[in-house]
């Protein structure tokens, strides 16, 4: 068998002229490409950091930036040789969904994370109700936070469940204010109990000057007169203030002679007439 040098060297002509084009362009477009997404993943990593966006969140995002620029990249050297793009953008949108909705709620927890550490509602360490739970936040993950509970349980929550859902964040502020109710009784005098509660108060070195405590009558109830007692102090002190303020308040209370009543009920028995 003879090689035909001749009609090889038309054929690999032939395909250098119809292909060698597109070949370099490809090349050309990857190179160019590959930059532009290593460009893009470096402002993004930057524009988060300016931003102080937990370092978390920061890897993934600049890498999904790099994967989404290198897509297109793909796509634009397939339409230079050719292949028809819209049908592969098609197929892969179509994979897309059916993988989205495969794994909706593990990407429904992705996405709240990521919202969770791009605008930090919640942070470690903060004392927060969040999912139904009370306790500290330990650790806020792409798909779960950790919430240490003041029993030292840890609870896993679903970021799907926050984000979204109302987050009560106590340690958001500097400053909390404390609500306590007393009752006394109705014999007392509500000028002395008034004075009293305002000495107490003021005395304690955790309760803040300002904003003012406030020291009111609030309800006429059934068996007592009811006081609200709302002081304010730094929100680390909140529950020590309010433990010292409730013993406090009972005891100087009961020294002034000031009474805190009991449920109580008037029961009046009226007795028949006795026919004569």
């Amino acid at each position: 068998m003879t090689l035909d040098t001749t009609a090889l060297m038309n054929t690999l002509t032939a395909l250098v002229a119809d292909w060698g084009l597109n070949v370099l362009g490809a090349i050309a477009v990857l190179i160019v490409g590959r930059i532009a997404a290593g460009s893009a993943r470096k402002l993004g990593r930057a524009a988060l950091a300016r931003a102080q966006v937990d370092q978390t969140v920061i890897p993934f995002v600049s890498g999904l930036i790099y994967t989404g620029v290198m897509i297109f990249v793909g796509i634009a050297v397939l339409g230079i040789f050719g292949i028809p793009t819209a049908s592969f953008v098609a197929v892969l949108g179509a994979a897309g969904l059916a993988i989205g909705l495969a794994f909706q709620g593990t990407f429904s927890n992705f996405a709240s994370g990521v919202m969770l550490l791009l605008f930090r509602p919640i942070s470690a360490g903060d004392f927060v109700e969040i999912g139904g739970t009370t306790g500290t936040v330990g650790e806020i993950g792409i798909f779960s936070t950790v919430v240490n509970r003041p029993d030292n349980v840890r609870v896993i929550v679903p970021n799907s469940n926050i984000f979204g859902q109302t987050i009560s964040n106590f340690s958001a502020n500097r400053t909390r204010r404390i609500d306590l109710v007393l009752s006394v009784s109705y014999d007392d005098d509500l000028s002395l109990v008034v004075r009293t509660i305002e000495d107490v108060v003021g005395a304690h070195p955790g309760v803040l000057a300002e904003p003012e405590p406030v020291v009111a009558v609030s309800e006429l109830a059934d068996s007592s007169v009811n006081l609200v007692v709302r002081p304010w102090c730094n929100a680390e002190d909140y529950w020590q203030v309010r433990w010292d303020l409730t013993r406090a308040l009972k005891e100087r209370l009961e020294e002034a002679g000031c009474a805190i009543p009991y449920p109580q009920r008037d029961v009046h028995v009226y007795q028949p007439l006795q026919a004569v």
